[in-house]
């Protein structure tokens, strides 16, 4: 995984590996606007709330501001991190491998940061056990 560093909904700089390094990581790329990652949220949500602590971290990544991503989250709740990156060609889920650059996109990482599956597109009901494993 490349290294890069996004901030956090209180604009906190988090960065990747390096916060996150030795946990495996299911990093979804999504924004409020977008319909399809809207309708996947809670797919993602119930499957973060299984993970404990030894499965994929979901992190969602919002291409987005940070006024419309908290003004979203009222609506659909979740309880996995959020943090944000502005969208552009050289933005975090470019570093990730979303080449182009269309959403949701989801990257599954391991331990050791490695890339080991990518999905452009929303994941339906029960897709994400069998994708994760």
């Amino acid at each position: 995984m490349p290294a890069f560093s996004v901030m956090d909904l209180d604009g906190k700089p988090v960065s990747f590996p390096g916060d996150h390094a030795g946990k495996p990581l299911l990093i979804n790329v999504w924004a409020s606007w977008c319909g399809p990652c809207v309708e996947e949220m809670p797919e993602l949500a119930r499957y973060a709330s299984q993970q404990g602590d030894s499965g994929p971290q979901v992190i969602g990544l919002a291409l987005d501001t940070p006024e419309a991503v908290r003004e979203f989250l009222t609506r659909v709740p979740v309880d996995y991190p959020i943090v944000l990156d502005s969208p552009g060609p050289a933005d975090a889920s470019v570093s990730l491998g979303n080449t182009q650059g269309l959403l949701p996109y989801t990257v599954l990482l391991d331990t050791q940061g490695r890339i080991v599956k990518q999905k452009l597109g929303p994941f339906k009901a029960g897709e994400i056990e069998g994708w994760a494993k």
